[in-house]
């Protein structure tokens, strides 16, 4: 039996295009003792899996010729671990392939949900990311107003639903009237300024009439340039990546850092999501009582097939999705 994998063929230095990747066969993987072999069910795609190729950043670069990195829910087939047995479903890093081997002290058995893909979405990297940034790094009060850009997207989506269940003004920023209109009617923010609109300072100061206290940064560049000049004093920013950046040989910051970050007293703070996992109980129960009582709604993009994951990819940092995006390489178990 063979195994497919999705190889990086060249690092790109700018856009990412299909052909910086390549499907290949290979010999199945065994597991050694303390390993367990892993049949890959759906596969987390997000704007980080860009940053991964640009070198070491939180964790190891990708490298030409590895197969591509992800965040997995996996299946297992083979254990030589006393830990897990096959059948049991895990989240993992993994790798775009379908089966690989794990050490199983890096595996965490995830609890019975359906469908498994709401392990990616509300109760995954997406809705623990949301989260921990809104909650433990913007530390919104009801009342205040809370801005998201790639409010769209995965995580964006997420945070603007989070603050309105709080008692918070959202205000979204996405690409493109069609996505504003539907953040606002679908997930039910207070409004959503387009940022390739001419005069999107303009619609944003509209949008936030009294301000922004908590901005939750998924883009950088000219978009976080322009939010600083419109936060108030004290007001606090997540910084959760720069998808804006990411395809860029020559990424550029906003100009306005740090005279603004000190005229306004603003405190700006990066994270990612396991820097938060000690709390991550605290997040799944939150956002359980707010997907089942309607505040929250769930929304997934999911594109079928392995080979398909470098367009699901690219695409995504062409912003054509909406809800978490993941790529599906085998159905949900019975």
């Amino acid at each position: 039996m063979k195994n497919r994998q999705v190889v990086i063929a060249e690092l790109p230095k700018g856009a990412l295009t299909p052909e910086h990747f390549r499907l290949e066969e290979t010999e199945m993987p065994v597991p050694g003792d303390g390993e367990v072999l892993l049949k890959t069910i759906l596969m987390s795609i997000d704007a980080a899996n860009r940053a991964w190729m640009q070198g070491a950043t939180y964790r190891e670069p990708v490298l030409a010729g590895d197969a591509m990195h992800t965040y997995a829910v996996s299946e297992v087939v083979e254990s030589k671990s006393d830990r897990f047995r096959p059948g049991d479903i895990v989240a993992a890093e993994s790798r775009w392939a379908d089966y690989v081997v794990r050490p199983a002290k890096t595996l965490v058995k995830q609890p019975d949900v359906r469908p498994l893909s709401h392990l990616h979405s509300a109760y995954g990297i997406a809705g623990k990311t949301a989260f921990h940034g809104l909650i433990g790094v913007g530390r919104p009060l009801p009342g205040e107003t809370v801005v998201v850009s790639a409010a769209a997207g995965s995580v964006g989506m997420f945070v603007g639903q989070i603050a309105k269940a709080i008692g918070c003004r959202a205000v979204g920023i996405a690409g493109g009237a069609d996505k504003c209109d539907w953040v606002v009617s679908e997930l039910g923010f207070d409004a959503c300024v387009d940022y390739r609109d001419p005069s999107f300072f303009k619609a944003l100061k509209k949008a936030a009439p009294d301000g922004i206290d908590v901005y939750f940064d998924n883009v950088g560049g000219k978009v976080l340039e322009t939010v600083l000049f419109q936060m108030n004093e004290k007001g606090r920013i997540a910084c959760c990546g720069a998808v804006s950046q990411y395809d860029s040989a020559a990424p550029a910051g906003p100009r306005n850092v740090p005279g603004m970050v000190v005229v306004k007293r603003l405190r700006m703070e990066g994270f990612i999501v396991m820097d938060f996992a000690q709390n991550d109980a605290a997040a799944v129960k939150a956002l359980k009582t707010w997907t089942d009582s309607g505040q929250v709604k769930v929304v997934e993009d999911i594109v079928e097939g392995l080979e398909n994951a470098p367009a699901a990819l690219i695409g995504l940092l062409a912003g054509e999705n909406r809800g978490k995006r993941m790529v599906r390489v085998a159905p949900d178990p019975a």
